[in-house]
């Protein structure tokens, strides 16, 4: 049963106030890994500024005539650079609009949506964050993978592959360690470096690790192996983004918690 909020409405039911950014999470790609929050402003949108990563059954819920805006972001290929779409977000809001900001995964997680709403901030545009299912969490669900698990792993790290800069300087002693899950967002250009600097770094070749390709979609594609092989399973299969890199012994789980693809028949983790 929804919560109610200082109005008596519940909460996945509070009406777009116009002039007002709602910075949206659209989940890792599957329609009804939406929030009620979520799902209830799209309806309402009177603008819907939107990234390459969301699920068009996502905007289709959007209603007949709101106007749609891409601004998405691939490497090397922006629709939008951040300072005109941070600026475009405010001219949409002073114009009186309901404006939902939809983003793949989280805002808040590898989505620049501090600097959105940084943005509307210093422009007193008035704001609301909608948390959404980030990659980390959805996708590793769907490819049997646990992110934390008692026997293997206390803790769980979330990286960037690659920088402001374009490189990938990662804090790599930090992210070698035994009894930990890390978790690379946007690294599969980077996988054969990642790979490298973490067996360098002190973690062994057979160290488990795993990449997802279209995570929570009719297209995932899982392939798992170890740190020695998974850039050249990677590169066999043909991968493209986006996908999401999983390392740590949570991954030697898949075999048996596979759900949503068909049952494992990469290389086999002892």
């Amino acid at each position: 049963m929804l919560s109610a909020d200082r109005a008596g409405l519940p909460l996945g039911r509070r009406p777009g106030k116009p002039g007002t950014v709602y910075l949206v999470g659209a989940g890792p790609g599957d329609p009804e890994l939406l929030t009620l929050r979520a799902a209830a402003l799209l309806p309402q949108a009177d603008v819907i500024v939107f990234d390459h990563l969301v699920a068009p059954a996502i905007l289709d819920m959007a209603r007949e005539g709101a106007e749609r805006i891409y601004a998405g972001k691939q490497r090397g290929n922006h629709a939008l650079p951040q300072q005109d779409l941070n600026l475009l977000l405010v001219r949409l809001a002073r114009e009186g609009k309901v404006v939902v900001r939809l983003k793949g995964g989280d805002p808040y997680t590898f989505g620049r949506g501090g600097e959105e709403v940084a943005a509307l901030f210093q422009h007193g545009v008035p704001f609301e964050v909608v948390p959404g299912v980030t990659a980390a969490a959805g996708v590793a669900a769907y490819a049997g993978i646990p992110l934390t698990h008692r026997a293997y792993s206390q803790a769980c790290v979330f990286v960037t592959g690659h920088l402001q800069d374009g490189s990938m300087g990662l804090d790599w002693p930090a992210l070698a360690r035994p009894r930990q899950t890390v978790v690379i967002y946007m690294g599969l250009l980077g996988l054969p470096t990642l790979c490298r600097e973490l067996m360098s770094h002190g973690l062994p070749p057979d160290w488990p690790a795993a990449i997802v390709m279209q995570g929570t979609t009719a297209q995932q594609r899982t392939v798992s192996g170890t740190l020695a092989t998974l850039p050249g399973l990677a590169d066999a299969a043909k991968l493209k983004a986006p996908t999401l890199i999983i390392v740590g012994e949570v991954v030697r789980l898949r075999q048996q918690l596979t759900w949503f693809e068909a049952p494992p028949d990469d290389e086999a983790i002892s």
